[in-house]
């Protein structure tokens, strides 16, 4: 009996997304795994090298230059190269790169070390978000957030898994380059289900090396850097306040951000279901006033319960805020989706690096109870530019 070429077709057009999206989500956990692999090893690198505190936080600065460097020009390869190439090549030039961190025998090829591996993270960055939008729009329904979930459980498995075996003392060049090998492994396989080409436009011969955003690329790319300036402030803030300010344990203090981690996990599990129900405008509304709302009521009620929950608010808020801005970046009419997502990508990746300092001084000034409402705002800025994502989102109801 034979399947006509009609059927066979259409079998073919259901069954290649799903196997591209479980390839883009295995990306998604990779890059959090080879982050949280290096993360859980910085002490003993730091030991080796006997860096001071101040020497670590200049040597960790070569991260975020190599990807603030490389996001836009991968923007421009993914208009003009094969989009499964580049992204393959990205992803697994971030695993092979892993190991040089724990080789490095001085500061100075650490430095160097650690601008290629922020290089590779920022072509990752981009090059699987790219992914994402063009296999979110064979689907024809939001699912980028569950991409930026993989993420979020690659982060947090890897983190409990290298901090046991740096506690059993396992040799950080070893368990470093066997992550980067095994991860490296798993990139290769998933790279036959990745998605070739750019499916969202034609040709972009003529498309600069980057965009400058301007009019709604402009509003998703404020939002974007407000949402992850809030995040990278929780990462370093929420454990110093809970317990400097509200005098807790070290204990308590690391359930901060913990609480925070936890909830944005299972907000971007839950948030495609909830954007395809509620529309992306109104899910970016929601989450500012949840993460704005929630963290502004604790920091009036100074109490640690009540940081806890305002942590888990932002968690929760947060969560689909940026895979929604980048979903739509990616689908911005008249510009090559490598390009918009480069740019909306870099002003957040520059939001998540000035908050942490930001943060650190307005507590000079008006104390760090004081400076985390900030976030509050700017989780109302969010809130106002809500509307920016609406001309391009796979999925609305608002």
């Amino acid at each position: 009996m034979f399947i006509s070429q009609e059927r066979l077709d259409e079998q073919v057009q259901k069954e290649v997304p799903s196997a591209s999206r479980l390839a883009v989500a295995a990306l998604f956990y990779i890059q959090g795994a080879v982050f949280a692999n290096w993360v859980a090893r910085i002490p003993t690198i730091q030991q080796k090298l006997e860096l001071s505190n101040g020497e670590l936080g200049r040597v960790l600065l070569g991260i975020a230059i190599g990807a603030v460097v490389t996001m836009p020009a991968t923007g421009w390869l993914l208009a003009r190269f094969d989009n499964r190439l580049i992204t393959t090549i990205a992803v697994l030039g971030y695993c092979m790169v892993l190991p040089l961190l724990a080789l490095a025998p001085n500061v100075t090829l650490l430095e160097l070390s650690l601008v290629l591996f922020g290089a590779f993270n920022g072509a990752t960055d981009v090059s699987i978000n790219s992914q994402g939008v063009d296999v979110e729009k064979r689907y024809g329904r939001p699912i980028m957030s569950s991409f930026h979930g993989m993420f979020s459980i690659g982060g947090m498995s890897c983190a409990a898994g290298s901090g046991l075996l740096a506690y059993l003392g396992v040799n950080p060049v070893l368990h470093l380059l066997s992550a980067g090998l095994l991860l490296g492994i798993v990139v290769i396989v998933a790279s036959h289900w990745l998605l070739s080409g750019d499916i969202t436009t034609d040709s972009h011969d003529e498309e600069p090396v980057f965009a400058l955003p301007t009019g709604i690329l402009l509003g998703m790319s404020i939002v974007a850097f407000c949402g992850l300036l809030g995040e990278g402030a929780m990462a370093d803030w929420s454990a110093i306040y809970l317990q400097n300010t509200l005098n807790t344990g070290p204990g308590l203090a690391a359930a901060g951000y913990a609480v925070f981690s936890m909830t944005m996990a299972v907000g971007r599990f839950l948030g495609d279901g909830l954007t395809q129900k509620l529309g992306s405008v109104w899910m970016i509304r929601l989450g500012g006033l949840v993460a704005g709302g929630g963290l502004g009521l604790s920091l009036l009620i100074a109490q640690p319960v009540t940081a806890l929950i305002g942590f888990a608010c932002v968690g929760m808020g947060l969560a689909s805020i940026v895979p929604i801005v980048l979903s739509a970046a990616g689908l911005t009419p008249g510009i090559a989706p490598g390009i918009a997502l480069a740019a909306v990508t870099t002003a957040g990746y520059c939001g998540f690096l000035c908050g942490p300092p930001l943060i650190g001084f307005a507590a000079d000034v008006i104390e760090l109870r004081g400076a985390l409402g900030i976030i509050v705002i700017l989780s109302a800025v969010i809130t106002v530019l809500a509307q920016t994502v609406l001309h391009t989102a796979p999925s609305e109801n608002s």
